[in-house]
């Protein structure tokens, strides 16, 4: 009985110290107030703090107004990764979303958000650019 207990606790340590694990620098964006049309795409930079390659297999968002797109190669342990996220602007009003990534990190789910507000009307901004066209 005493080998046994020894082994599960020789595993359990072997498991965690080759766990992955990725931290974002920010888990949620915040759009703010955004014309209608505006650019909808913004990026998770998120850091491999594991000792393994880091490999996510899926994302998926919570509605079809966002499109999430995942790294394609493996992040390597310290090395720096993108998820890029594109929201439709062109829905009107507040909006709050969820993207769920799954990988091979120690917790394999992982959720981060997008929310903000898209505005009517034309921006100030986005006036100026049209006149300066012109």
């Amino acid at each position: 009985m005493k080998i046994l207990s020894t082994l599960l606790v020789l595993f359990l340590i072997s498991f965690t110290v080759n766990a992955q694990e990725f931290k974002f620098e920010k888990e949620t964006i915040n759009y703010g107030k955004i014309a209608k049309g505006a650019d909808g795409q913004r990026t998770f930079v998120f850091t491999n703090i594991g000792d393994a390659p880091l490999v996510i297999t899926s994302i998926k968002s919570s509605c079809g107004c966002t499109v999430p797109k995942k790294p394609e190669e493996p992040i390597m342990p310290g090395e720096k990764g993108e998820i890029k996220v594109s929201y439709d602007t062109n829905r009107i009003g507040g909006f709050s979303k969820q993207i769920t990534i799954m990988s091979n990190a120690k917790q394999p789910r992982k959720m981060i958000k997008i929310r903000g507000f898209v505005n009517k009307e034309i921006t100030l901004e986005k006036e100026k650019s049209m006149l300066s066209d012109n």
